[in-house]
């Protein structure tokens, strides 16, 4: 039998304790495309951390993760810092937040608008450089004049704080990301895995290797028409323990220490030893 991987232990715990403790929301704000509630059941708060450094990958083989997609959405976020819907679209081949256009092809001053307002990679980068050991490194989209500047969707993912350890002649970059909420089902895996990216775009940057990489969830939830996918999922763990040979998928990326984080790119990355079981789940996005 082979033994699962970190995230799936996670994922295992999450779902069971939804299905144990989970709360069901009252007047949600998210709709699906025919107008009615989205509603879901969620726990609060959840917290999970890997260590890189040793092999833990925040990913799962219960189903296929899009991990391009969901490193050009940084790119778009963090390097273009950009709200522009078409050049998601024109130049990254993204088409999943067009929903939350805002009627003219943005989505506000929200995400990648809010970085480059108040120069917020520049700054990370510039005090992770200059002052390694220092306790403020933090990124937060959490700008409340940003929101009401523009209507737009309040960013879920919307925080970074990095700490530095130095082991021996290592520099390790540890990173925590903060959620306010997560469609956990939908987004979840794919969250983490481009914050890794994400953190490992800095990491070489800045010289250092990738520690710790932890997440903070406030609300995790999954919408009642999720359900099914849920269950699905859980019925591929039987699966994934029969395999005869245990995957460790891994991330890499290709760029040599003291790459400009600007310069680094989806087609940088690797991901190895990563064997999904199939088919890809269909999850409609609430809006």
């Amino acid at each position: 039998m082979t033994e699962l991987n970190k995230a799936e232990k996670y994922l295992i715990e999450n779902l069971t304790r939804l299905a144990n403790e989970g709360c069901m929301d009252d007047n949600p704000r998210p709709k699906w495309k025919d107008g009615t509630p989205a509603y879901s059941a969620f726990i609060s708060p959840v917290f999970e951390t890997y260590d890189i450094s040793k092999g833990e990958t925040p990913i799962t083989e219960l189903r296929p993760i899009a991990i391009k997609s969901a490193i050009r959405e940084i790119e778009w976020i963090y390097k273009e810092q950009s709200n522009d819907l078409k050049l998601l679209r024109d130049n990254y081949n993204i088409n999943w937040w067009n929903d939350f256009d805002i009627g003219d092809d943005s989505i506000g001053i929200r995400y990648g608008a809010t970085v480059k307002k108040h120069d917020l990679m520049n700054n990370l980068l510039d005090g992770l450089m200059n002052n390694k050991f220092g306790r403020r490194h933090i990124l937060s989209m959490w700008q409340n004049e940003d929101f009401k500047e523009s209507d737009g969707l309040n960013p879920c993912c919307y925080q970074t704080m990095f700490t530095v350890r130095k082991v021996k002649d290592d520099f390790f970059l540890d990173m925590t990301l903060t959620s306010r909420s997560s469609d956990y089902l939908t987004a979840g895996h794919i969250n983490r895995m481009q914050y890794l990216a994400f953190q490992m775009m800095i990491a070489k940057h800045t010289s250092m290797k990738v520690g710790k990489f932890n997440m903070l969830t406030q609300n995790l939830h999954v919408y009642d028409n999720h359900s099914d996918n849920a269950i699905e999922m859980l019925k591929r763990v039987e699966e994934l323990k029969s395999r005869e040979v245990q995957s460790q998928p891994k991330l890499i990326l290709n760029v040599h220490d003291g790459t400009n984080f600007y310069d680094i790119s989806e087609k940088d990355f690797e991901l190895i030893d990563y064997n999904p079981i199939l088919p890809q789940l269909k999850f409609e996005l609430a809006v």
